[in-house]
């Protein structure tokens, strides 16, 4: 008999606690191995590799669910609901990833996936469980902070070896932070897992460039 795919009821609005770790797990992972162990031209090698498999494995999954029954146990807890019939935001993440790499310099870079990797995620786990302030529909000031938190944190430790003083490098990490959260707060249509990363990178080359901070 054949097997009837598991009905994923987890939605935007549930914690999928092992879906945030997930992710972030793999950006630090991804963040890190680039930062100490790899050339660009590696990581481009690499990235690019995973993206094509991740994204065959995404069309198998939707288009053959007789064999994407085999992973349930597993993708029930990575999957939305309305991710079951159509790519999950795995592909946008390997995607951002892989983009943010092949366009900016590698400290840029490492911030912006950190960024994703943490900030993000953090965000919807402490907006979901403590969001209670909203300016925005599904945006709360309590996971807007947690994202600030998150990305200062993030630019301030990558930077403090890239920037001529530590005030530099807080001063930095304060205005990508402030910025990058005001922009997260936007309700836009397109996946997150492109634009914060993108935007993150493109926000941190210009303060880097304001602030004569050399990132080569």
């Amino acid at each position: 008999m054949e097997n009837e795919q598991t009905n994923i009821i987890a939605t935007r609005k549930d914690l999928q606690l092992p879906r945030r770790l997930f992710h972030m797990g793999s950006g630090v992972t991804v963040a890190f191995i680039y930062n100490f162990l790899l050339t660009h031209q590696q990581a481009v090698s690499i990235l690019g590799t995973i993206t094509c498999v991740l994204y065959i494995l995404e069309q198998v999954r939707i288009n053959y669910p007789e064999f994407a029954g085999n992973f349930e146990q597993y993708s029930k807890y990575l999957l939305r609901a309305e991710e079951q019939l159509k790519e999950s935001a795995g592909i946008p993440f390997v995607m951002g990833l892989l983009l943010t790499i092949l366009s900016f310099p590698k400290p840029i870079a490492v911030v912006a996936i950190l960024t994703l990797a943490i900030a993000d995620p953090l965000s919807a786990l402490i907006g979901i469980r403590f969001g209670r302030l909203r300016v925005v529909a599904h945006k709360s000031i309590e996971g807007s902070l947690a994202f600030f938190v998150g990305c200062f944190l993030s630019t301030a430790a990558v930077f403090l070896g890239y920037a001529p003083t530590t005030g530099t490098a807080f001063g930095l990490a304060f205005f990508v932070a402030f910025t990058v959260g005001v922009f997260e707060m936007v309700p836009i249509r397109l996946d997150d897992n492109l634009t914060i990363p993108l935007f993150t990178a493109a926000v941190t080359w210009l303060f880097c460039a304001v602030l004569e901070i050399p990132v080569y």
